[in-house]
């Protein structure tokens, strides 16, 4: 696409949003095309980076259509997107935009999958959500794994995720709303099952995990990571005939796990409530987030366990902060994927496996998030 711009960033004044500013200063090669865009002018220039600034509001269509008929690829960091996101959306799938996210929102995916994906189909547009830690270490880590397994026979995976680092204040005002909202949920996830288009001689099944002991405690998960590997699995003949994947969250003494589970019970009825809702989104700020030497303390490690045709193989993907840091840099690293290099010819709403897949990994691991396999 000829455009003004290869990359257009909205969202850099906040915290994740400049992280991934700063990244890409560093990251964009030469002659990238490059630019910020937000609602103040003066909040982008205190950045001190000298790219031009555009300006566009998540309340003002107009000017997000503007701002995606200028570039190839616009990457947002402004959430809640189930309150903030659409109109960009919208904008990116009619100009045939390609456009990355940092949403973990399973509601506003699938509107916007029933919304837009034909839209974006006809236009040639990449419509990429879930491209922080959710979900790339997932969704590329399972697809890191089935390519190192036999192909065309069943296959399981079971991933474990083991880290520290707080979530970002984004990240927990997207929990709460997703909480507040199982109904909306599941009817969104209803309509998007009846218009989808799914494999009839393939099966998959990609789930959180049940309770299980394997030398630590492993806890369900029920985050948007194993859905967004179905898609992948439903979407790529490699994951085989039966796919199957589970998720979970690792921890090593039993009143540790007690204490997550409590803690998540207790978030999720807290959420229920209007005054308690309000007081979790006052915990933490959605533009707020740690100093930089809590998040060089900060890391996760997600081990995936891959069996198939007689063969085992173990997976760890690993990084630094999770929450903030390795999420800017999976952001910038997606946007410069879709922009620069030779990616599978495919438009429509998309997972990173699918519109990215090895090129994205092979950024990453030059990035330093470790991708290393090993026979089980």
């Amino acid at each position: 696409m000829e455009r003004m711009y290869d990359i257009v960033l909205l969202g850099a004044t906040g915290f994740t949003g400049a992280l991934t500013a700063e990244y890409l200063s560093r990251a964009v090669p030469a002659g990238c095309r490059w630019a910020l865009a937000g609602r103040d002018r003066a909040k982008l220039e205190a950045l001190g980076l000298d790219v031009p600034l555009l300006h566009a509001d998540v309340t003002d269509p107009a000017s997000l259509e503007a701002l995606a008929g200028q570039a190839r690829v616009v990457a947002t960091t402004v959430g809640p997107y189930l309150r903030y996101g659409e109109p960009l959306v919208k904008a990116c799938a009619g100009a045939g935009t390609h456009y990355v996210d940092l949403t973990g929102e399973p509601e506003f995916v699938d509107r916007m999958f029933v919304r837009y994906d034909g839209l974006a189909r006809e236009t040639g547009a990449r419509i990429v959500h879930a491209c922080g830690f959710d979900s790339i270490p997932y969704d590329l880590g399972v697809l890191y794994t089935v390519e190192s397994l036999p192909a065309g026979v069943p296959l399981k995976v079971s991933g474990f995720l083991r880290g520290s680092g707080r979530p970002s204040g984004g990240t927990l005002h997207s929990a709460v709303t997703a909480l507040s909202r199982a109904r909306q949920m599941a009817e969104a996830a209803g309509r998007r099952r009846s218009v989808e288009t799914r494999p009839k001689d393939r099966r998959v099944s990609a789930l959180p995990g049940g309770v299980r002991y394997v030398g630590g405690w492993a806890l369900p998960m029920p985050t948007i990571d194993h859905q967004i590997v179905g898609r992948s699995a439903r979407a790529l003949d490699r994951y085989g005939p039966d796919f199957t994947y589970r998720q979970h969250f690792a921890v090593r003494r039993l009143p540790s796990a007690l204490a997550v589970a409590a803690g998540a019970g207790a978030l999720a009825a807290v959420a229920q409530v209007p005054a308690g809702r309000e007081w979790l989104l006052r915990r933490i700020a959605a533009g707020d987030g740690p100093s930089a030497e809590r998040r060089a303390r900060s890391w996760f490690r997600l081990t995936l366990l891959g069996e198939g045709g007689g063969e085992r193989v173990v997976t760890e993907v690993s990084g630094g902060d999770p929450g903030y840091s390795e999420t800017a840099k999976m952001l910038a690293e997606s946007a410069l994927c879709l922009a620069f290099d030779d990616v599978p010819d495919v438009a429509g709403q998309l997972t990173t496996a699918v519109a990215m897949g090895g090129p994205l990994i092979d950024r990453l691991r030059s990035a330093g998030i470790g991708f290393a396999t090993r026979q089980g």
